[in-house]
């Protein structure tokens, strides 16, 4: 859900691992492949600690009070990052992020990487955006918020970021995310000395799945928006503007620090959409029983199994093994016809009714105890992508209970984001099912 206008992408490291490919893009889904291996792994919080992938990767991590932020050095065994202790403790988890972000860079060796001061007329700035991208998928990743059904004023949600300790831009972009209402995030950046005439431009634009896909006309942002006043971090500002969708938005602005080198800060927009460009619901979860579903026309029921089920498990699986036993069978047949090493991420389709079709996902890697989750979120997203495309295809509603939070260990704020990110944001209408909660009984004697 992050999108931006075409760039003139010029910087030689950022050339280098795109490869003809959107940067923006890349480095999004390097930085969730590495969030979500670590939450295999058993990552938990907030605060998400960023020395855990750290140490995935092998890099050391070292105080030094003597530089002003961060730098990523290459040792002759690997890489060091050093970091000032003497930071506040969101500056240095992001700043830590922000250069474990820089080996994603096929040549982040040659040279050290220690936010030296930038000049306006080089493009080191597009190489800092994307790190910044990066770092704020490591140090609030995703599954990490629960959706907001409402947004708050954005100076609220200053205030509410605190209790994540966690930098403006990294909490703003996972609140857009998980958003339930239409929401979008500009993130800007000033391109003038201070001294000159300044603009800002359009780094990158993040949007919630309910919101318009925003077509920017133009990078440098109008001299007259609200943007321009935030002129120091912390500045909140907000006014109904209408060069960004061409009917009257709410914006509402936040400064936040500026790259290395400028003088003034970045400024954070929250866009706050009126209306959606097509009638896309909202992921729906509700109480109630996965074989009583709701609303009409066709139906596809997603359940996630492992690599090795032959025939459906335990729990909604057992069930829907009982309930359709015909469908059972056609899903032993697909699956063994499926070599092992190839099965995480495939979806076997089987009609269980004439409008209710099975989506068996095969996103768990074996069964039975584990230290560690045996979830594959990777795979996960590969299957839900399949879903994406048949439901739409087809014209099918997407049916599920809350998958990945029995034996495989996985976690539902993680995967319910997915789902979100998946499946509502290509326009396919997603319930949730749980079954209601069991009351309390009465304890007379306490």
């Amino acid at each position: 859900m992050t999108s931006t206008h075409s760039y003139n992408w010029t910087h030689r490291s950022v050339l280098a691992y795109a490869q003809g490919r959107d940067p923006i893009k890349l480095i999004t889904e390097a930085a969730r492949d590495l969030v979500l291996k670590a939450r295999e792994s058993g990552w938990e919080g907030p605060p998400f600690n960023p020395l855990f992938i750290a140490d995935m990767l092998n890099v050391k991590i070292e105080a030094n009070s003597s530089i002003s932020d961060a730098r990523l050095l290459e040792l002759g065994d690997g890489a060091k990052i050093e970091f000032n202790p003497q930071q506040p403790r969101e500056r240095v988890r992001f700043s830590i992020a922000h250069e474990l972000a820089h080996l994603l860079f096929p040549d982040w060796h040659e040279q050290v990487r220690n936010r030296a001061q930038l000049s306006f007329t080089n493009d080191a700035w597009q190489l800092e955006m994307l790190c910044n991208l990066a770092a704020s998928e490591f140090v609030l990743p995703i599954g990490s918020l629960s959706g907001f059904a409402t947004i708050p004023p954005i100076e609220a949600l200053m205030r509410l970021r605190r209790q994540y300790d966690v930098s403006a831009e990294a909490f703003l972009t996972r609140v857009v995310k998980v958003s339930e209402v239409p929401l979008g995030l500009l993130v800007t950046s000033p391109t003038g000395p201070s001294g000159r005439a300044r603009t800002y431009r359009v780094d990158y634009f993040v949007r919630s799945a309910t919101a318009s896909r925003l077509s920017l006309p133009r990078s440098e942002i109008p001299d007259h928006s609200i943007i321009q006043t935030c002129t120091a971090i912390g500045y909140t500002d907000n006014a109904v503007e209408d060069w960004i969708t061409g009917s009257p938005t709410l914006v509402e602005c936040v400064g936040v620090p500026g790259y290395p080198g400028t003088a003034y800060p970045r400024v954070l927009a929250l866009v706050r959409f009126d209306q959606v460009d097509q009638p896309i619901q909202p992921l729906k979860i509700i109480h109630g029983d996965i074989f009583n579903l709701r609303g009409s026309g066709p139906k596809l029921v997603c359940q996630m199994v492992n690599d090795r089920a032959t025939k459906w498990g335990g729990g909604v699986a057992r069930q829907m093994s009982r309930r359709f036993p015909d469908a059972e069978k056609m899903f032993t047949d697909s699956f063994l016809h499926v070599p092992r090493g190839q099965r995480l991420g495939e979806v076997i389709f089987t009609a269980a009714t004439d409008e209710v079709t099975i989506a068996s996902m095969i996103a768990q890697e074996g069964f039975g105890r584990s230290s560690s989750p045996r979830i594959r979120y990777a795979a996960l997203s590969q299957a839900l992508l399949g879903v994406a495309s048949r439901a739409l295809q087809q014209g099918e509603s997407v049916h599920l209970p809350k998958i990945g939070t029995g034996a495989s260990g996985g976690d539902w704020s993680t995967v319910l984001e997915m789902l979100r990110d998946i499946l509502v944001a290509a326009g396919v209408t997603v319930t949730v099912y749980e079954l209601p909660p069991k009351r309390p009984q009465l304890e007379l004697f306490s």
